[in-house]
């Protein structure tokens, strides 16, 4: 007979509320444009987020780099907001 494995669960640490919110990436910020666009012209699709979500998905992969570019660029702006956030939360001592 085998000897029993011992399960041993992590516990996950608890996250600061005053640390600073993470960075969005460039297709959060695509997703939220667009998933309330796919939503005013397909109310039936409202509690059903994971198939608005893969239609979002679809959407993000047709775009061109070009069409992509205006939220890189807002992604880019939240990563240094964050960063800035960051570097004053630290100093803060927490």
């Amino acid at each position: 007979m085998a000897p029993k494995k011992t399960i041993v669960k992590k516990t996950k640490a608890k996250k600061d509320p005053n640390a600073p919110k993470r960075p969005l990436s460039a297709f959060i910020f695509f997703s939220k444009d667009k998933r309330e666009e796919i939503i005013r012209k397909n109310p039936e699709l409202k509690s059903k987020l994971a198939e608005v979500g893969k239609m979002v998905g679809e959407a993000w992969g047709k775009l061109s780099d070009a069409q992509k570019k205006p939220y890189e660029s807002k992604a880019v702006a939240d990563k240094a907001r964050y960063e800035r956030e960051m570097i004053a939360y630290k100093k803060g001592g927490k």
